[in-house]
């Protein structure tokens, strides 16, 4: 048995893609999930499992999301211990004056060093990311709402599925899995 979360791309953001928490929670518990929660309305899920990989458990939930309601939603599926690994692993914990301006950007495979090379960050200064496996960090020193590295940039120059959290979020969801159901 071990813990997961589940980061779904694109819901309750701008008043699109409207899933209750409540019924994530319901649609998780049905595809045979245990202690489950949800975190903030924006589609962040706590839950444990048994026996199945991390990326199996995101296809399965993706069809148990467009069974129940009808469209299709991308989730990225990290387990307790990735996420972990990633909070230890931040490349901005001694840069980023201020932490609200920090994301992670979760993807649904490494990208290909050759799409990634493709980016030149002396473009995007002074943002800053680096990649780390199927992780972005992000340092926005001017700001999240007005940076060039949403989702959809990093879908379009990489190739892969991708959402963002911002770093209390992440820290939150953390923070939850660790906890003891």
């Amino acid at each position: 048995m071990g813990r997961y979360v589940a980061f779904l791309r694109g819901v309750n953001v701008g008043g699109n893609a409207k899933i209750p928490m409540a019924d994530l929670r319901e649609v998780l518990a049905e595809a045979g999930y245990t202690d489950v929660s949800t975190l903030l309305n924006s589609g962040n899920a706590i839950f444990t499992a048994s026996g199945k990989s991390a990326d199996a458990i995101a296809k399965a939930l993706e069809g148990a999301i467009e069974a129940r309601f009808g469209r299709a939603v991308r989730c990225l599926v990290r387990t307790g211990d990735e996420l972990a690994a990633i909070v230890d692993h931040d490349p901005f914990k001694d840069v980023a004056t201020d932490r609200a301006r920090c994301m992670v950007t979760f993807l649904s495979a490494e990208p290909a060093t050759g799409k990634l090379s493709a980016i030149d960050p002396a473009d995007y200064l002074p943002e800053q990311f680096v990649v780390r496996g199927r992780e972005i960090y992000l340092w926005c020193p001017n700001g999240l709402r007005e940076t060039a590295f949403g989702n959809v940039f990093f879908e379009k120059k990489l190739g892969v599925a991708a959402t963002a959290r911002n770093w209390n979020t992440v820290t939150k969801a953390l923070a939850a899995a660790q906890r003891t159901p």
